[in-house]
C-alpha cells in the first residue's frame, strides 16, 4: 500500500511581493520516485527546504508523515542540498561517523561500502576533495540513511556521466518500498528512466502532475521532450 509521507495544501511562500510558491497542493507516497522538474526559480528548493523546515510557509500546510515539519519530521527525512553544506575540516570517515552518531537510521556499513566502490579515500580530508567528490560524498551520507523520504536537490550537477549511472542506481537500490525520493534535476534525460512520477513546476506553480508512463503515451514523447515543450523560452 502506498502511503502518503508528505503532502502540501494550499502552500504559498511569500518573500515582500514575491511568491516562490503559489497554492501548492500535492501529495508524494512511498514506493514512488518521483521528479520535481522546472527552470530556475521555479520554486524547487524553496518547496525542498519548507519540507526540511529551513523555511517557513507563508500560507497553508506542509506535513510529513501525517504530523508537522519538526523534530520529528527530521528523523525520517533524509535531505541532500544544491550546496556543499558539510564541515570542510572533518575527514571522509569523521563525516560517516557523524552521522552515525546524529542518525538513527544510518547504515555505516552502507556508507562505507558505496565509500570504496566510488573509490573514495576516508582518510581525506572534505576541503580537500574536488567539488564532485565532495557531491559523492554528501550524497553517501544522505543515501545510507533508513529514511521514509529522500529529498534529493540536485544530486548530479557537479559529476561526471558515469558517476551519474552509479548515482541513480544507488538511488534506485537504496531507498525501499516504505519510502519515497522526490528527485528535483535540470538533468532530465539523465533521470527520467528511474522516474514514477512527474511534477511539473513554473512561476511557483504546478502546471503538470503525471506518472512518466502516462507522459509518454499520451503525449508520445519522453518526459525530456514535454519538459522542453512547456518551458521552451
Amino acid at each position: 500500500m502506498n502511503e502518503v509521507i508528505m503532502k502540501c495544501s494550499g502552500l504559498w511562500k511569500n518573500y515582500g511581493n514575491l511568491s516562490a510558491l503559489r497554492n501548492i497542493n500535492c501529495e508524494i507516497k512511498t514506493g514512488r520516485i518521483y521528479g520535481l522538474l522546472g527552470p530556475n526559480g521555479s520554486g524547487k528548493t524553496t518547496l525542498i527546504k519548507i519540507a526540511n523546515g529551513l523555511l517557513t510557509p507563508s500560507a497553508g500546510h506542509l506535513y510529513i508523515n501525517g504530523g508537522d515539519v519538526g523534530v520529528e519530521s527530521k528523523k525520517v527525512v533524509s535531505y541532500l542540498p544544491d550546496c556543499v553544506a558539510l564541515p570542510e575540516w572533518m575527514k571522509v570517515e569523521e563525516l560517516i561517523r557523524f552521522y552515525d552518531d546524529f542518525y538513527e537510521d544510518f547504515n555505516k556499513d552502507k556508507a562505507n561500502d558505496m565509500l570504496k566502490r566510488l573509490n573514495l579515500n576516508g582518510e581525506q580530508r572534505f576541503k580537500t576533495l574536488s567539488k564532485g567528490n565532495k557531491e559523492k560524498v554528501q550524497l553517501i551520507l544522505v543515501m545510507s540513511r533508513e529514511a521514509k523520504l529522500y529529498l534529493l536537490d540536485e544530486p548530479m550537477g557537479g559529476v561526471d556521466p558515469a558517476t551519474r549511472d552509479y548515482i541513480l542506481n544507488t538511488i534506485i537500490t537504496n531507498y525501499s518500498q516504505d519510502s519515497a525520493v522526490v528527485i528535483s534535476t535540470h538533468l532530465i534525460s539523465d533521470v527520467e528512466n528511474i522516474l514514477d512520477e512527474v511534477i511539473f513546476i513554473r512561476g511557483g506553480e504546478i502546471v503538470l502532475e503525471d506518472t512518466a508512463d502516462n507522459i509518454r503515451s499520451q503525449n508520445g514523447k519522453s518526459v525530456d521532450a514535454l519538459f522542453r515543450e512547456v518551458f521552451r523560452c
